[in-house]
């Protein structure tokens, strides 16, 4: 297995409560496979064992670690598509009961998500993409910009799973890249943020890769992004 890095379950310290946490390495490397892989988020390809993983369970603003609530990512590519595999342990889990015929649902976040802000353009700030997915398999997918959103249709496809006696729940999603950019650059470096929502009723748990740092939850802070790198085999 790829070796791990971030604050939670990497072997660093971490603080409790109200203290802010020490931010680990702002980078996700996506490792190139060789041919698209199968999603199965209950039985993961073994090509997803040398995709190493970020960490995080501490909140937006970097505060009150939770390792009840870790979520680890590991991403993978091929030329075609973008491929990312959520574990996220659980305390509770908080969903809809319906969604359209195809799986997609509006205002996913009012319920428990992993989610996604994708930003192929670095030199274009206000402009990325959103996506989400929640334990029981629902996702929407949002092309963000300055004068508001519109519905993505990139065309994911997903896999979810969740052991109940572990308390974790796993998502794997497989996004084609021309969704996302016109011309993919594997040596271009893309910014992005991971987030967590669980629980409820407020104060939920809103837990960020990147802490955002706003006053109240919010994720949508693209000056804090971090960085996603594309390596060769």
């Amino acid at each position: 297995m790829a070796q791990d890095s971030g604050v939670c379950g990497s072997g660093n310290s971490v603080a409790v409560g109200a203290v802010k946490v020490e931010v680990g390495p702002d980078t996700i490397t996506a490792s190139r496979v060789a041919e698209e892989i199968r999603l199965d988020a209950r039985h993961p390809a073994v090509e997803w064992q040398r995709a190493q993983a970020i960490a995080f369970c501490a909140d937006w603003q970097g505060k009150n670690a939770d390792s009840g609530r870790e979520t680890r990512v590991r991403a993978l590519w091929t030329p075609k598509t973008l491929y990312l595999r959520f574990e996220c342990r659980y305390r509770e889990i908080f969903i809809f009961e319906n969604s359209n015929a195809n799986g997609r649902r509006d205002h996913l976040w009012d319920r428990d998500v992993a989610e996604t802000f994708l930003q192929p353009d670095p030199s274009r700030p206000p402009y990325y993409r959103e996506f989400e997915v929640s334990p029981n398999g629902m996702w929407i997918d949002l092309d963000i910009f300055p004068d508001g959103l519109n519905d993505l249709k990139s065309g994911l496809t997903r896999s979810v799973w969740v052991d109940e006696k572990n308390r974790m729940w796993a998502a794997e999603i497989a996004i084609p890249m021309k969704a996302l950019t016109e011309k993919f650059d594997p040596a271009a470096v893309w910014r992005t943020n991971f987030f967590r929502v669980e629980g409820q009723r407020e104060p939920r748990f809103y837990s960020a890769w990147r802490p955002t740092n706003t006053p109240e939850p919010n994720f949508h802070v693209p000056a804090v992004f971090g960085k996603l790198k594309f390596a060769e085999r």
